[in-house]
């Protein structure tokens, strides 16, 4: 059984927070807007500032080392280091936290991974989390001279030994793949007894490790109407592993416009009166979900950033959660 025996919440109880995986960072087809092409590291920071100003719970990088040439025709290669890009933004902001959406652990030493997010947490005064998952390409993998099949154990030993690390000054691995004896690290992290980690993914694979690892949830594309299932999956299997733990649950939200658009965008995307836009928020909180990715339109980094202080200041302050937990 998994050596995460106990849960470390971080979503303030009864409570529907908010966070934002960052533009620029990545220009992936399949979530950058035009206008991040041309964007710069400087729009980065004023996101990430905007953010912290209008009280986002987190804000995200996503990780990948080097993209193969065909998927990267979908998912380009840039993709900014995560521990780089969050280390720079620590200074640039105060309050948000620091999330990976997601980091492959595998892909590195689970000690490697333990220094280097306990050191990002100790100059950041506390505001890691880490999330991670299990990868998804091969091609990757095959360069990095990691396993594809078995990627799931390799996570699982590798979050095991991560929080080893952060748990114990002095730890040990029993390994199969990175045994270890003995071995001290530090700074520690300024998170007590450790940081958070979360875990992405929508399989039951990742759904069960959820249960037997994992301080929160991020799913990967799962549907409203899936949620319920997923979450009751989760606490079922809680039961029978660590009963009782406190897990929380995400959900990665539509695109979302606060107001009125004066342009044209796709069906999928939430708009209108706050009233529309809370309701249809706070429908997963009355789910069990307790923290929200939210995406949302906008032209270029100004409306951007206005977009993401509206979302502060007129839709924040009137989500709730209440659902099963």
């Amino acid at each position: 059984m998994a050596r995460v025996t106990a849960t470390v919440p971080v979503v303030p109880k009864g409570q529907l927070v908010y966070g934002m995986q960052l533009p620029v960072q990545a220009l992936s087809v399949r979530i950058a807007a035009p206008w991040e092409r041309d964007a710069t590291p400087a729009d980065l920071v004023r996101c990430a500032q905007a953010c912290d100003d209008a009280g986002f719970f987190y804000i995200a990088v996503c990780d990948h080392v080097a993209v193969p040439r065909e998927p990267a025709e979908m998912m380009s290669t840039q993709w900014y280091d995560p521990v780089a890009t969050l280390a720079y933004l620590a200074a640039s902001t105060t309050r948000t936290r620091l999330m990976t959406n997601v980091y492959i652990p595998a892909y590195r030493h689970p000690l490697q991974v333990a220094k280097t997010f306990a050191t990002l947490d100790a100059l950041s005064g506390g505001r890691v989390i880490l999330g991670v998952g299990a990868g998804h390409l091969e091609g990757e993998f095959a360069a990095l001279g990691v396993p594809f099949v078995g990627r799931g154990a390799l996570l699982d030993e590798a979050i095991d030994g991560i929080v080893a690390a952060w748990t114990d000054e002095y730890t040990s691995l029993p390994g199969p793949r990175w045994p270890t004896h003995d071995l001290g690290q530090g700074p520690r992290p300024a998170q007590q007894p450790r940081p958070p980690i979360w875990i992405g993914g929508s399989g039951k694979p990742a759904l069960r490790r959820v249960a037997e690892r994992g301080d929160g949830w991020i799913p990967q594309g799962t549907p409203r109407k899936q949620m319920p299932d997923d979450i009751a999956y989760v606490l079922g299997h809680r039961e029978q592993v660590r009963p009782g733990v406190p897990i929380d649950f995400g959900f990665i939200c539509e695109y979302v416009y606060v107001g009125e658009p004066t342009w044209e965008f796709p069906d999928y995307t939430v708009s209108g009166s706050v009233q529309r836009i809370v309701d249809k928020l706070n429908a997963m909180g009355e789910l069990g979900v307790n923290h929200l990715q939210i995406r949302l339109r906008a032209r270029d980094v100004d409306e951007m950033c206005d977009q993401i202080a509206a979302f502060g200041s007129e839709i924040g302050p009137h989500l709730v959660a209440g659902g099963p937990q």
